[in-house]
């Protein structure tokens, strides 16, 4: 990849791939071509794999999310097509639009950030709001939310990410009871260890005294370094300490559009005809499991949250 292709909705730096490739060790395109090619012909050589043909943009994102580790990026695409294998419950042929169009402005808005930080990081901003939750909301959510880190896998290139989650209209003692633990903890395994998504900061704002339960929720399903990242504000001018403000929405003292206004156009992405074909050929990107090794499986994928026992690994 010689330069980052323009985005309808992402920007970066002039400089953002050649920062980010040498944070991971990669001083010039060569070297990266060198790391894709390796990467390229390993996973030719992947009889369990459904699918063998990812661009090469898609495997130098992939050795981006690995902090530049060629063996680790093996690893990632194994994970993320054994995942939809595993997990089918979270990836769907959906019509983002109409199918969670009951979701928007009811229980959540939220956007990717068009901007980065000085230091290549996205900002990601979710608005939950309502009184009322379901365990279904949740469930088709974290659905959704795997849509757009598919997106995001095939376009953008961060460093990673950081989230702000604002819970300042939102009725917490309804909607504490309603998180399933399993649930969240599975979906983050999808993000985390298939996708790549490299949280460097979970900013929740509220003034709720229930917000060290929906902490506490999430530490137990965060690892421990990425829990102790979790930081509570009760007003902007605290949340400006962690993010740059100037890349926020407007309503969060930023210079952006507003928050649903990103929504919106994040929706029309998300929808679009060339994404929902992307998205339906990825979620075939799966693992024929009676062609792998089964000490291999063993290893990796016995000790990862919930339960497989429908799976047959002969």
């Amino acid at each position: 990849m010689e330069n980052i292709p323009e985005d309808r909705i992402l920007k970066f730096h002039r400089n953002t791939l050649e920062d980010v490739r040498k944070t991971y060790g990669y001083e010039s395109s060569a070297d990266m071509k060198n790391a894709v090619d390796i990467l390229d012909e390993w996973m030719k050589t992947q009889n369990h794999f459904v699918k063998k043909d990812f661009s090469r943009e898609y495997l130098e994102r992939t050795i981006i999310t690995t902090k530049g580790s060629v063996e680790r990026a093996k690893s990632r695409l194994d994970k993320v097509c054994t995942l939809r294998t595993l997990m089918p419950h979270f990836f769907g042929e959906y019509d983002v639009k109409e199918y969670f169009k009951e979701y928007y402005y009811k229980y959540f808005t939220h956007a990717a950030m068009p901007q980065m930080t000085e230091d290549n990081y996205r900002v990601f901003v979710l608005k939950n709001v309502g009184s009322k939750y379901e365990s279904r909301n949740f469930l088709d959510y974290y659905r959704l939310f795997i849509i757009f880190a598919e997106y995001l896998r095939a376009h953008d290139y961060a460093n990673g990410y950081i989230f702000v989650m604002d819970y300042t209209e939102l009725s917490l003692m309804d909607f504490l009871p309603k998180m399933n633990p399993v649930d969240l903890r599975q979906a983050l395994t999808v993000l985390m260890e298939g996708y790549g998504v490299r949280i460097k900061g979970i900013h929740l704002i509220t003034q709720s005294k229930f917000i060290d339960g929906v902490v506490a929720v999430f530490k137990q399903v965060l690892s421990t370094k990425v829990g102790e990242r979790i930081q509570v504000h009760k007003d902007m001018d605290s949340l400006h300490k962690f993010v740059p403000k100037e890349i926020l929405p407007r309503e969060y003292g930023g210079e952006d559009k507003s928050l649903r206004e990103l929504h919106d156009a994040w929706v029309e992405v998300l929808s679009s005809e060339s994404h929902t074909m992307y998205q339906k050929m990825m979620n075939a990107a799966k693992t024929d499991e009676s062609l792998r090794q089964t000490d291999k499986f063993n290893d990796q994928y016995m000790g990862m949250p919930g339960t497989f026992r429908t799976l047959s690994v002969d």
